[in-house]
């Protein structure tokens, strides 16, 4: 009886080392061949717009604290799904984020269309507290965020760093970064205006934490929630608006 193939390649360290060669050759021309066509599978948002300072940062507050870790921001295209959250995810709803945050874990709710759904003090009274406005919650507390002040000197270079990754933020918007986080939580300050020149009129403009002497990581996190969803229309082209879909909580 002959003996067979992996069993000569086992005996021969060449023969075994170019097997594996071909192995992995194989496996890397798969998961890196969708690269070059990946322009192709990405869907053209012209309304898509960056985060702005004060949601970016409320994003980096959001993977700070590990939120990541019991709600996805990515709504499958089962039927579900789709009936609770809303329409599914698109790829290009991720374009600017750095680093993805789709997740499977979901301890919580999927977050990925919850920007507008509650009102920004219902979102600061759930972080606080969340058993006061769901009972049965299991989340815990980040009360912290309400009293912790937005370091708003560290902005510039955060939105730096994302525009050496990809994202289109021009100069004008790093050099403005911290006066726009203010303006954004500020509604009534002389640097709100600025925040809806640069990012677009639909700019949630807003003193989110319900103070508006002071810009906290509440402040942040809030603007960040609200924009979750918001950032394009594109997966509402062919289905209702966003505020004609189910509460994600029902």
């Amino acid at each position: 009886m002959s003996e067979p193939l992996h069993g000569r390649l086992e005996r021969t360290a060449v023969g075994f080392m170019l097997a594996i060669v071909v192995a992995g050759s194989v496996g890397g021309l798969v998961e890196i061949a969708p690269l070059f066509t990946i322009h192709e599978t990405v869907e053209d948002a012209p309304d898509m717009r960056v985060y702005t300072p004060l949601e970016a940062a409320g994003r980096n507050i959001y993977v700070r604290e590990g939120c990541y870790a019991c709600h996805s921001q990515m709504i499958r295209t089962l039927r579900d799904e789709v009936e609770r959250y809303g329409p599914y995810s698109l790829a290009v709803e991720s374009k600017y984020d750095h680093p993805m945050l789709w997740g499977s874990k979901r301890t919580g709710p999927d977050l990925a269309r919850i920007g507008g759904k509650y009102s920004d003090l219902w979102h600061v009274a759930h972080l606080i507290n969340p058993r006061e406005v769901v009972p049965e919650s299991n989340m815990p507390s980040y009360q912290w965020l309400a009293t912790t002040p937005l370091d708003l000197a560290d902005l510039r270079d955060q939105v730096a760093a994302l525009r050496t990754v990809g994202v289109p933020y021009t100069d004008d918007m790093v050099a403005n970064a911290p006066a726009d986080a203010f303006g954004q939580a500020n509604p009534d300050s002389e640097q709100s205006s600025g925040v809806t020149e640069r990012y677009g009129q639909d700019t949630q403009v807003s003193a989110f934490d319900g103070v508006k002497t002071r810009v906290t990581e509440m402040d942040a996190m809030v603007a960040y929630l609200q924009v979750l969803g918001r950032l394009t229309k594109a997966a509402y082209q062919n289905t209702a608006a966003p505020e004609q879909m189910p509460n994600p909580n029902n």
